[in-house]
């Protein structure tokens, strides 16, 4: 088989092939289930990642933790989320395992379970003698003490207080406290706030509060307005505390959210779980997996939806870039008009040269073309080449085909991968050079995707060919 595919982490866009396999009939169709089932879930999570990841650029850099773990599609679907989501722009993930294997960063707090286990102060029996607070007095006594003069009824609850102390004690120095299993700012802001006190005197930094419930954008206003507030009256540095919002976040509650906090981000972090690994706005992506030559001759699907039909004959995919390294175009080409002389290719607009013009042809609208004369040409199929290599000429070529950046099958996959850390920055990038109106949540600007002359005119023949014609009389 050869195989060629576009590079991990990479934007496409419809009707650009992501894989081309070449090879027996029989064996590319044996394959389809298995390279459809790799490909669209992989590419639906990785997607709605960096969508949201799109929704909170501002002012000031916001942490996307994934959470998704006890909501995705079971195990398997669950490490292969986290993976690619981490992929598509977040920074860290819940699930211990994915984090171990895939080496991404590891990030969640506390349960409210955690928190309604204790009832009483007195089920306090561990104190750490690591943390030693103002006139050595332990952290328990310091944070009761904190209590009273930051809530003189002393009305927050006690069990709360007891588990924000219970897992201080076990975490001094990442103590992001859930603040909302009874109350947010009657209770679990005030017991988060006297802990946090205690842990400061001990030299022992607390990281922040996490809010699962209510309203996100009027509750982060009210903490970060009394963390500025503690932070006066106590002279600790405490105005920019962590603020994670979590509950059900997805892609339009994030825009809404920065509309509402645009003047000043009062959130750091979002945990996001259920709609980043179900993918709530689309659950399936419908790639699809068809025949489009064989043995040298051009085939083509027809529909009765213009949308479903296929683009016919072995072809390649370039990205065209104009000024200030902007995609602006993606043309799909035939392979056999690389066998045309460069004069000809000049003369009907199709060479595929920088400051060239090229004409680009609409795939299903007759009057719809455009001549673009690129700043640069980029070629998105990499090469996964088949196991009858010569092994000397593999050998020859090696250097040649690592900076290329191609991937070389020689009996085994011999290409090394970039790790999950290159892929991750890759996407990034990508999505970025995007100009900002492809990216718009409400009507965004169409992508062109176009074909060259030679395609258009295949497609036509085939289209006559192929197609029964009615007689009515």
């Amino acid at each position: 088989l050869k195989v060629y595919a576009i590079r991990e982490g990479d934007v496409v866009f419809s009707r650009v092939p992501m894989i081309r396999v070449e090879g027996p009939v029989a064996m590319c169709q044996l394959i389809e289930t298995t390279l459809l089932n790799c490909v669209n879930f992989a590419s639906l999570i990785a997607t709605n990642a960096a969508r949201m990841r799109e929704a909170v650029i501002g002012k000031k850099p916001i942490q996307m933790l994934e959470f998704g773990l006890r909501r995705a599609q079971g195990p398997d679907g669950a490490m292969s989320a986290s993976q690619y989501a981490y992929l598509g722009g977040f920074d860290s993930t819940s699930n211990v395992l994915a984090g171990i294997n895939y080496d991404i960063a590891i990030s969640g707090t506390h349960a409210h379970s955690f928190v309604t286990t204790f009832s009483s102060l007195d089920q306090l029996q561990f104190v750490n003698p690591k943390i030693q607070c103002k006139d050595g007095k332990d952290l328990k006594t310091r944070a009761v003490e904190y209590r009273k003069l930051l809530n003189e009824e002393e009305s927050s609850n006690e069990g709360e207080l007891t588990a924000f102390i219970a897992y201080a004690n076990a975490f001094p120095t990442h103590f992001l406290a859930l603040i909302d299993t009874y109350n947010t700012l009657d209770s679990g802001l005030i017991n988060f706030m006297s802990v946090a006190l205690a842990l400061h005197e001990a030299k022992c930094e607390p990281i922040g509060v996490r809010l699962d419930s209510g309203d996100l954008s009027y509750l982060s206003q009210k903490c970060r307005e009394y963390f500025r507030r503690v932070s006066q009256q106590f002279q600790v540095p405490f105005e920019n505390l962590t603020i994670v919002a979590s509950n059900d976040i997805n892609e339009e509650i994030l825009y809404s959210l920065n509309v509402c906090l645009l003047i000043d981000w009062l959130v750091d972090a979002f945990g996001i779980g259920t709609n980043l690994v179900t993918c709530q706005k689309q659950p399936a992506l419908g790639c699809v997996y068809k025949l489009v030559a064989i043995d040298g001759l051009a085939r083509i699907k027809i529909s009765e939806e213009i949308g479903k039909m296929t683009l016919p004959g072995t072809k390649s995919a370039y990205r065209l870039y104009i000024h200030n390294n902007e995609p602006l175009i993606d043309l799909l080409v035939l392979d056999d008009e690389a066998n045309e002389s460069p004069t000809e290719k000049k003369k009907s607009r199709s060479l595929l040269e920088a400051k060239q013009v090229i004409r680009c042809y609409h795939p299903s609208n007759d009057l719809k073309r455009v001549d673009v004369v690129p700043d640069r040409i980029e070629p998105l199929l990499i090469k996964v080449q088949n196991d009858n290599m010569q092994k000397k000429k593999n050998s020859l070529r090696k250097e040649k085909l690592e900076k290329e950046d191609e991937r070389v099958w020689d009996g085994k996959l011999v290409y090394k991968s970039p790790s999950l850390k290159e892929r991750r920055a890759f996407c990034m990038e990508r999505v970025k050079t995007l100009r900002s109106d492809y990216k718009r949540v409400v009507n965004p600007t169409p992508y062109k995707v176009s074909i060259s002359k030679k395609l258009k005119d295949v497609m036509k023949d085939l289209i006559e060919k192929e197609t029964p014609v009615r007689t009515i009389q």
